[in-house]
């Protein structure tokens, strides 16, 4: 059985730090909190966490901060933004300060223990509306593959690869297009197959790479 991932949370907000420990329940480990960047820091070095919950928005710096000082000297931890922004330029900032995922506090706990497990076994995840920031902020930093590879691939397909690359779990993806789970499910392993990949992770990024959004629209 694989092991709850190990959590901190960061937020100068005591009432919302202890908030996320009650949601989040016995799904992870909550380890520590802090409720500044330098404290942060320090519980971050001592718990050696899988994954930080880290708001945005903080009076020394905030998430972005947090990120840069941890980030060189313990590269195996993952960071998810916690916040209650959802604008543009926070999401693409502390993405590109290195956190893996963007969700806003509007996501429920389940939704929450689930984001954290993704994140920590290598997932980026993001709320479905934030993930477009990132994908257009992001599809020039990578030339594209050959056109050979989305060619092979049917116009349902691209479909569901566009919403996976969004952050849409299945079961939103199923309710978004009127197919059930089951055959989204079809279609991602036939996706991940035509391709030769292994995970969601790397179908978000081999669409990042194709600008597979902008192909198929917004």
């Amino acid at each position: 059985m694989t092991a709850e991932p190990r959590v901190v949370i960061v937020d100068d907000h005591h009432l919302f730090r202890s908030g996320v420990r009650a949601e989040l329940g016995s799904e992870v480990a909550v380890v520590g909190d802090a409720g500044s960047v330098e404290e942060a820091v320090g519980v971050i070095s001592e718990q050696q966490p899988d994954v930080v919950l880290v708001d945005v928005h903080m009076p020394d710096g905030g998430g972005v901060e947090v990120i840069r000082r941890v980030c060189g000297e313990q590269p195996k931890v993952r960071f998810l933004a916690l916040s209650v922004s959802d604008a543009a330029e926070d999401v693409i900032a502390v993405i590109r300060a290195g956190a893996r995922g963007y969700v806003t506090k509007t996501i429920s706990g389940t939704e929450l223990a689930d984001a954290v497990r993704r994140v920590a076994s290598g997932d980026a995840v993001f709320s479905p509306r934030l993930a477009g920031f990132v994908l257009d902020a992001f599809a020039g930093d990578v030339p594209p593959t050959e056109d050979r590879e989305l060619d092979q691939l049917t116009p349902r397909e691209r479909e569901v690869l566009r919403h996976i690359a969004r952050g849409y779990m299945y079961k939103e993806i199923a309710q978004r297009l009127g197919i059930s789970v089951k055959t989204v499910e079809a279609h991602v392993s036939a996706v991940l197959r035509k391709l030769q990949l292994s995970s969601r992770h790397e179908l978000s990024r081999w669409a990042v790479q194709r600008r597979l959004v902008s192909l198929d629209g917004p």
